[in-house]
């Protein structure tokens, strides 16, 4: 039976792969529970110490005055806008158009809560001030994703957010922070997470991406705002008798790594200048602003999968595990830097490279 995507199947055999912190399986939970006492209390529906504990230290690293974890970020944020339309009454938010809520949730907002988004910029450029002082302020609230993955992961600069930040409280609209790679940027804005949410009224961070946890996310914000969600967390079914899987593994990763992502940053450039050495490959960014951007080729997917193939065969460097169609003469892929580029000796990552690029040299002067 032919594989659904070979260069996955062949990243998995290479010797050194690249990117992220390793597969995700059971190991992750495995490395967890053998540091724990068996004895140790789980959570009971959203209650005890091992829950109320998590969701308090990590309220106080957003400089938020509560939390709440969720099973999922998709809930999290359905609630977060749910509970500001009422708020405000008004159920109209906005966001970016290539923002999660619009892309990959089905139009929960609509179906589920009745909420109708408002889209601003475009799919090719981040949300800016201006767009926020044009759109009609008839909305409850707007949200603003960093960094904006699916445009290779960009970033407005420091001051922008603070503008937009005091516009919308000028304004009297809340604003919300979809921070699932929140850990991911602080390297970039030399600012910590408490001074970044200190511009947004409500907050999300994941725990199953950067951090590398099994699931789960965090929704914080003031004590009215949490106790709200809490609510509607449980009639949204995310009070399963008991979380701790996912509290555990994220309380173990996060601590673990969250000292680590400048490391992921410095990395990441490094590894977007070696893509942009290439014939026919550039970074979007040209030069990272977080640990993960997307790289352009200028060639099909059919064309440059074997190449990325035969490149891993010969060497043991596992680049990436997806290629994306664009057209007939372009592919992109997005890239996380994790643990895993640091323990991989730099000879063997050039020697990759000076490989991949003579191949597609050769490939673009038969064009």
């Amino acid at each position: 039976m032919s594989s659904t995507n070979p260069l996955l199947e062949a990243y998995n055999r290479t010797a050194y792969p690249l990117i992220g912190h390793g597969k995700r399986n059971i190991q992750v939970l495995k490395d967890v529970v053998n540091e724990l006492d068996g004895n140790m209390d789980s959570d009971v529906y959203g209650t005890g110490a091992l829950i109320e504990d998590f969701q308090n230290k990590i309220a106080k690293f957003l400089g938020k005055e509560a939390a709440v974890f969720f099973p999922s970020g998709t809930m999290a944020q359905q609630i977060a806008m749910r509970i500001w339309s009422e708020k405000k009454g008004i159920k109209r938010v906005a966001y970016h158009p290539l923002s999660h809520l619009e892309i990959h949730e089905e139009e929960g907002l609509k179906y589920l809560h009745g909420i109708e988004s408002v889209l601003l910029a475009d799919k090719t450029r981040l949300i800016g001030l201006g767009d926020v002082r044009n759109m009609d302020t008839n909305i409850s609230c707007l949200l603003l994703e960093l960094p904006q993955r699916e445009i290779g992961g960009e970033l407005p600069s420091y001051e922008e957010l603070e503008a937009i930040s005091a516009f919308c409280r000028e304004k009297g609209m809340i604003l919300h922070l979809d921070g699932a790679r929140l850990l991911e940027v602080l390297p970039y804005y030399q600012k910590s997470a408490e001074q970044i949410c200190s511009l947004f009224d409500s907050v999300y961070l994941s725990f199953y991406k950067g951090v590398g946890g099994i699931a789960g996310a965090i929704l914080a914000g003031d004590d009215a705002f949490v106790k709200e969600s809490v609510i509607w967390k449980r009639r949204h079914g995310g009070d399963l008798i008991s979380l701790y899987p996912y509290i555990l593994s994220a309380d173990h990763y996060f601590s673990q790594r969250q000292d680590r992502f400048n490391q992921y940053y410095e990395n990441a450039k490094e590894l977007a200048s070696l893509y942009n050495e290439c014939h026919g490959v550039k970074t979007r960014p040209v030069i990272p602003v977080s640990n993960m951007f997307h790289i352009h080729f200028s060639l099909p997917k059919a064309k440059v999968e074997p190449v990325l193939i035969s490149v891993y065969e010969e060497t043991g460097v596992g680049l990436i595990t997806r290629l994306n169609h664009i057209d007939d003469e372009t592919s992109y892929c997005e890239v996380n830097v994790g643990d895993q580029y640091a323990d991989i000796p730099k000879e063997v990552i050039h020697n990759a490279f000076q490989i991949l690029n003579q191949r597609l040299e050769a490939i673009l002067q038969e064009k």
